[in-house]
């Protein structure tokens, strides 16, 4: 890893900062710890989100914007608790950690850390540009974050991860067509609790988590968390010479969070504050990993191994903050507050080619591991910065009908640049680029319970948003004259309806049908001939059905089924025949499925859960095409009279059609009240495609990756554990590279490590 002075200095200051914010929290709470909390408090808008026990089946949900149990929302929703995130996450690793681990959820990245891609239900974007519109959002704690970057935020202290599958464009809004990820993080509490834990493992991994928090006295409370993951360089690069690291792969990444909260019987606040540092490898891509005409790994391939000549760096700086307020007027309801600002700075530099040999130098032949066609290394720095507020008024229950009615307001000022180096490290372009994005909503949702059984629901949401654009500075074959201005508005009204039955206590079937709309859009690329565009807003209806029931606390089941139809779905075109990604706008994308979860206690020590989600995705479109590769490929996609792939028939980009996962834990009680455990868990996903068009080296093969820990919890609160993470050493493409050469990117390897933790 790189650590320049400037880098121990933001570590320094961030450090310094969360320190002085955890004193000046613990020395009220030593003087207050006698003191009384308030009686009767109101439930504070912090506490929506609690979580229910590991082994409870009786799952809660905030899907709804308010707590619920999930067998009564008439929404397709999934539940990552608190254990299963702790087990999952034991060596270290970034938010992608989630992927496959619920039912239609894929997430990957081009950047590493700092850049994570959602798709469910097939749909998303493969661009890696940070203008890019995702139609999946990420929600932490009540805040959507726009820009990819931010929604790269650790992991860690959280209740619960709920995954939202379908359109939620009236109560979470705009750029929800294909679903929500929710992330909850632990609130404080009226009871004095927290944590430490620490794991290490293999290439000296590091994953160290501590959370305090509980009352402070007079109505308020607190909670102090952070995190520390490192990693050594563990990739070699074997480059006689260049400008790249020596090892790579490794990265130091620390976060913390502050909150603060008070409740009585009438208001409620919560300030969440929290920040990043991260100092870190970027992605490494490997030239020539596939071998020609097949999606095999090369000769030579080896996943500690890499040869690159360019320059590689990134980190990262983030810090926000958010304040949540509730008063409530008696007889009537509560309104809501959530006021939130975002930034985060981001450097990354990249040897995109991934070699450090090329076909123009004798000796050099293309299809060969470690060379590429021509020296490609690209980098720059991007700033997004998101202000959002949002109100809302959630009325009491009268006589069966309540409801929720609320604006909001969005506004992002997006600045990067982008430079290239020739490959003796000669800066080549610097292109600047100013990006306004400003979003505002008007939304209502009802509920009415029309029978003791019956319950529906009904909403709406109308949606404005404005885009501006400025694109200057130092361009290489611009494809006009700099500046340029561009410019992008529009507006729509989504909505949706769903019915939910039950049965009896035990079984309910539910309905919905609901719209999603993702913004119009502005690519800025002005290199390799491109020049800036616009994309329509694309709209999303979306049909689905099911089945939820549990039985006592033994099992609890869910199925659905669901169809989709978008229209002017946006794609980008990544790469082809240069380092490009070009916006473009498919007719129709129709996408059908069938998801489903099981969480079981055949005996009192051993719990299961399932999932298994069967997702068909076809784009339909006869005019549509795409360059296709200009690194070499085998493509298998039909062509049109120009040579270009077309797209009509073709599935979507990282859209498995099978994704499965599933764990085991068992436990054995000891007389004295302490337990032996073990946990198992497993992800699968079935063949995808990388990009666009078909081509054999692109079909990216199924992957099944598993995990074990086994542990020892005492009675006093310490638990001792050993864990191992892609148990079988599987090593896959997860995406690749087509300009150049047959680049790919990979996953982590088997990481084995042990760790401690105490909670109290």
């Amino acid at each position: 890893m790189k650590s320049s002075s400037a880098h121990r200095s933001s570590r320094y200051r961030l450090s310094t900062t969360l320190s002085l914010l955890a004193v000046a929290l613990a020395l009220p709470a030593a003087a207050h710890a006698a003191d009384t909390p308030a009686a009767d408090p109101m439930p504070a808008p912090q506490e929506e989100a609690a979580p229910a026990p590991a082994d409870d089946l009786d799952i809660i949900v905030t899907a709804s914007r308010r707590a619920e149990s999930s067998k009564d929302v008439p929404i397709a929703v999934s539940v990552i608790s608190a254990e299963k995130l702790d087990v999952l996450n034991s060596s270290g690793l970034d938010i992608r950690f989630l992927s496959g681990r619920t039912p239609s959820l894929l997430i990957e990245s081009s950047f590493g850390r700092t850049f994570p891609r959602f798709y469910i239900r097939g749909l998303g974007n493969t661009d890696f540009d940070p203008t890019s519109a995702q139609p999946v959002s990420v929600v932490y704690d009540d805040v959507a974050l726009e820009n990819p970057m931010l929604k790269s935020f650790p992991v860690f202290d959280l209740a619960s991860v709920e995954v939202l599958r379908g359109p939620q464009g009236t109560l979470f809004g705009r750029n929800t067509p294909a679903g929500v990820v929710k992330l909850n993080s632990v609130a404080p509490s009226d009871t004095f609790n927290g944590y430490a834990s620490a794991s290490w493992a293999t290439y000296n991994s590091v994953n160290a988590e501590a959370a305090v928090g509980g009352p402070i006295g007079g109505g308020f409370k607190f909670r102090v968390s952070g995190l520390l993951q490192r990693r050594d360089d563990w990739v070699t690069n074997t480059a006689p010479a260049g400008l790249a690291d020596r090892k790579l792969e490794g990265y130091r990444d620390l976060a913390g969070r502050v909150q603060i909260g008070y409740d009585d019987s009438d208001f409620s606040f919560l300030l969440n504050i929290h920040a990043r540092d991260l100092d870190a490898s970027p992605r490494s891509f490997r030239a020539g990993a596939f071998r020609p005409g097949s999606n095999d790994f090369n000769t030579g391939f080896d996943i500690e191994r890499i040869s690159l000549d360019g320059l590689t760096s990134q980190t990262l700086n983030a810090v926000g903050a958010n304040l949540k307020l509730g008063y409530k007027f008696g007889g009537a309801g509560t309104l809501h507050s959530i006021t939130a600002f975002e930034k985060v700075k981001v450097q990354s530099t990249g040897d995109i080619d991934g070699g450090s040999c090329y076909s123009f130098i004798p000796g050099c032949t293309l299809g060969t591991i470690n060379v590429g066609a021509f020296p490609v290394n690209t980098g720059g720095t991007t700033k997004p910065k998101e202000f959002s507020q949002e109100l809302r008024f959630e009325t009491e229950d009268f006589n069966g009908l309540r409801g929720q009615i609320g604006a909001y307001y969005f506004h992002q000022n997006l600045t990067y640049n982008e430079v290239a180096y020739d490959g003796a490290g000669t800066l080549t372009q610097n292109v600047l680029h100013d990006n306004k994005n400003e979003n505002f909503g008007l939304f209502a949702s009802a509920e009415y319970a029309a029978t003791d059984a019956l319950t529906l629901r009904a909403g709406v949401r109308y949606s404005k948003d404005n885009k501006t654009d400025l694109v200057s500075g130092l361009a290489s074959f611009p494809g006009k004259p700099l500046p340029i201005t561009t410019k992008a508005k529009d507006d729509n009204v989504s909505w949706d309806v769903s019915a939910n039955y039950k049965i009896d206590e035990t079984v309910s079937l539910y309905a919905r049908f609901a719209t999603g709309y993702l913004g119009p859009v502005i690519s800025d690329r002005v290199n390799f001939g491109d020049f800036p565009s616009t994309a329509p807003k694309q709209t999303t209806i979306s049909g689905e059905g099911g089945i939820k029931t549990q039985f006592s606390d033994r099992v609890r089941f869910d199925l659905t089924g669901y169809y989709y139809r978008t229209k002017d779905f946006l794609v980008t075109a990544v790469g082809g025949t240069n380092n490009s990604a070009q916006p473009l706008t498919i007719d129709r994308v129709v996408g059908y499925g069938l998801e489903a979860e099981l969480n079981a206690r055949p005996i009192d020590p051993l719990l299961l859960t399932a999932g298994l989600s069967y997702n068909f995705t076809e784009m339909r479109d006869p005019v549509q095409s795409v360059a296709v590769c200009g690194g070499g490929c085998t493509v298998t996609n039909a062509l049109n009279g120009a040579g270009r792939a077309i797209l009509d028939g073709n599935d979507l980009p990282q859209a498995p059609r099978w994704i499965a996962n599933w764990t085991a834990r068992y436990g054995i009680p000891l007389a004295d009240g302490s337990e032996i455990f073990a946990f198992t868990d497993w992800a699968y996903r079935s063949e995808v495609n990388y990009f666009l068009y078909t081509a054999r080296e692109f079909r990216g093969k199924s992957s099944l990756e598993g995990g074990l820990r086994v542990g020892y919890r005492m009675s006093n609160g310490i638990e001792v554990a050993a864990f191992t993470r892609n148990i079988t050493n599987q090593i896959r493409a997860v995406s690749a590279i087509d300009f150049n050469n047959l680049t790919a990117m990979v996953n982590e390897p088997r990481i084995i490590g042990g760790s401690a933790k105490f909670s109290f």
